[in-house]
């Protein structure tokens, strides 16, 4: 509907550069600049080769963005931003691109926790969730209960991994493999051609 917010969303918590633009809840664009080639040959993020890769990928996934959706920077009514958690540098770059932008455009800024983001892209395919709501993020660096009493209000972590999240161990148990960064598809393809009674795990 042309009556609703037309929002540009920065993401730049971790290894890859997003620029989203949402008209209301309808997805206009969703532009992405990876990394990942660049932190293979370390077998997992390396903080600042992320935080340069934003820097030079952040202005060409912009235009990108706004040439996908058909509008203009001028066009939007307001501009969101990851503001965390995530690597500090990689953060920086974002929030602080965001901010020009703010202050050029004269349009406001939001601040926009990671977690919380996760869940509600959902909604863009799902519709609305029923609050309150219990969600499991399994996603990179995560792996968290949350409580989501309401969404725009953001998330309140009920528990999360004391340790490694899913996605740091399966990182991990691929570079001990000799498999590529990132860890996860290769383990999986691996799986599939794998001995399911090679092990006995105790169950129930």
């Amino acid at each position: 509907m042309p009556d609703e917010p037309l929002v540009l969303g920065i993401e730049t918590s971790c290894d890859e550069t997003g620029i989203g633009i949402v008209r209301g809840h309808t997805l206009l664009a969703d532009a992405i600049a990876s990394s990942v080639d660049e932190h293979a040959r370390f077998g997992g993020v390396v903080p600042e080769v992320a935080s340069r890769a934003h820097l030079e990928a952040l202005v060409p996934t912009m235009h990108r963005a706004l040439a996908d959706a058909g509008v203009a920077l001028s066009d939007v009514d307001a501009i969101a931003v990851t503001d965390g958690p995530g690597l500090a540098g990689a953060l920086l770059v974002g929030v602080a691109a965001a901010k020009g932008y703010a202050l050029a455009t004269e349009k406001p800024l939001y601040g926009v926790n990671h977690l919380a983001a996760h869940v509600a892209v959902d909604t863009l395919e799902h519709g609305p969730l029923p609050e309150p709501a219990i969600a499991l993020l399994v996603s990179g660096g995560h792996s968290s209960l949350l409580l989501v009493e309401e969404l725009a209000r953001g998330v309140t972590p009920l528990g999360s991994t004391i340790d490694d999240a899913a996605g740091e161990a399966f990182d991990k148990v691929a570079r001990l493999l000799g498999l590529p960064f990132p860890g996860g598809p290769p383990i999986d393809r691996a799986a599939r051609e794998g001995d399911p009674a090679a092990m006995a795990f105790p169950r129930g």
